[in-house]
């Protein structure tokens, strides 16, 4: 049984893009392709059909990461096929957990950096968009530090159904 991750950010062009493929990256590393599919979202609708912006997919090929990418938006259906719904803030956060439609559901709902033991009080990914390149530098390092800790939860969870 395949399980399923699901990165959300608010228009899907910037930070859960960047998730999703660094993700992508990770499990394929891993040797996890075909047990575990990753995905992204936006809690809003405004960017649906449009690629990633220009200086995430920028960003991401110049570390080596695929930029490919088509926004859009999360819907409350997806709860019942997703495994884990990985928000990039507590923004998100809070949305999710309102749109779930059980208690079970809004359980599935965790912060990426909360995977991340460096990254203190602060479990925000910024949203880089009304910045410059380096927002999305920084934002890609939260990202890659905080893909190894989810890995393992991952995992963990995919050992446990497999046992």
């Amino acid at each position: 049984m395949t399980y399923r991750v699901c990165f959300v950010c608010t228009g899907n062009i910037c930070r859960s893009p960047m998730a999703e493929s660094v993700f992508r990256a990770r499990i394929r590393e891993a040797g996890l392709d075909g047990l575990v599919e990753v995905d992204s979202a936006g809690t809003g609708g405004w960017h649906e059909g449009d690629g990633a912006d220009p200086r995430t997919v920028t960003v991401l090929e110049n570390s080596g990461y695929d930029g490919a990418h088509t926004a859009r938006q999360f819907q409350p259906s997806w709860f019942a096929r997703l495994d884990l719904v990985i928000a990039l803030d507590v923004g998100h956060l809070k949305a999710l957990r309102r749109l779930a439609p059980t208690s079970q559901d809004a359980e599935k709902v965790r912060l990426l950096r909360s995977y991340d033991p460096t990254a203190g009080g602060d479990l925000d990914v910024p949203d880089p968009y009304y910045g410059g390149l380096d927002g999305f530098e920084e934002c890609l390092e939260m990202v890659e530090a905080a893909s190894e800790g989810l890995l393992a939860a991952v995992r963990e969870d995919v050992e446990g159904r497999v046992a």
